[in-house]
C-alpha cells in the first residue's frame, strides 16, 4: 500500500519533485528556468496528493529557484520549461539581470561567511633584521576610492497605493525581491516575482 505520510522536510519535498517531474526539476547538474506561474500548475497537478501542502510546495520551490544552480541557468538564450519539460519561451533580460544580481549577492555572502569562520594563522616569529642600504622612496599615484553602491530607500506600501501590473518589491528574508502585481483580492496581493514564482502577500510586505 502506498504511504500517505506527509512530507515536512524541504529536502524531502524537493526529492519528491525530482522524482515526480524529472523533466522540469533537475536533481543534479545544470537546471532549466521554470515557466512563469509554474506554482499554480504544480498546485493543481498535486491537488489530490496528500503528501505535500501548498505551503510546503511554495517553500520548496523558493529553495529551488534561489539555489546557485538555478540562478546560473537563468541566462541569455535559455528556454523556460513547464512541468513536463516542454519549452515555454525565452527569458526576458530583466529576469536574467535580477537572477545574476541575486547569484552575485549570495556568493559574496557565502565567501564572507567562510572567511569569518576560517581559523586564524598562528603568529610567526619576526625574522632578524638585516640592515640594507635604503633606496629613495618613489611615491605611487593614489588609487581612486571605489564608488559606493547606490543606496535604495524603500517605502512601505499602502493597500490604496497598489494597482495591477505595478512593479514592486516584496520582503522575503534579508533582500527585497522584485516582481509585478498580477491581482489584488481585498487585502491579498498576488505578485509574480522575476524568478517566475507567484506568491500571495499582504500590503505590509510590499515595498515601493
Amino acid at each position: 500500500m502506498e504511504s500517505t505520510e506527509k512530507l515536512t522536510d524541504t529536502n524531502a519535498i524537493l526529492a519528491y519533485l525530482y522524482e515526480t517531474f524529472p523533466l522540469c526539476f533537475i536533481a543534479e547538474g545544470e537546471t532549466k528556468p521554470l515557466k512563469i506561474g509554474l506554482f499554480q500548475d504544480l498546485a493543481e497537478r498535486l491537488a489530490d496528493d496528500s503528501k505535500v501542502s501548498k505551503t510546503q510546495l511554495r517553500v520548496a520551490l523558493r529553495r529551488y529557484t534561489s539555489s546557485w544552480r538555478y540562478l546560473k541557468s537563468v541566462k541569455t538564450g535559455a528556454q523556460r520549461v513547464n512541468l513536463d519539460g516542454e519549452p515555454c519561451g525565452e527569458l526576458e533580460q530583466e529576469h536574467i539581470d535580477h537572477a545574476q544580481a541575486m547569484l552575485k549577492e549570495s556568493q559574496e555572502k557565502a565567501k564572507a561567511k567562510r572567511a569569518a569562520q576560517a581559523p586564524k594563522p598562528a603568529a610567526k616569529k619576526a625574522p632578524k633584521k638585516v640592515t640594507t642600504p635604503q633606496r629613495p622612496k618613489t611615491e605611487r599615484p593614489a588609487k581612486p576610492a571605489p564608488k559606493a553602491a547606490p543606496v535604495i530607500n524603500y517605502v512601505q506600501a499602502q493597500l490604496t497605493d497598489l494597482t495591477k501590473k505595478q512593479r514592486v518589491n516584496v520582503k522575503l528574508g534579508m533582500t527585497p525581491v522584485a516582481g509585478v502585481i498580477t491581482d489584488i483580492n481585498k487585502e491579498d496581493i498576488h505578485v509574480q516575482l522575476d524568478s517566475g514564482l507567484t506568491i500571495k502577500v499582504r500590503a505590509e510586505h510590499i515595498l515601493l
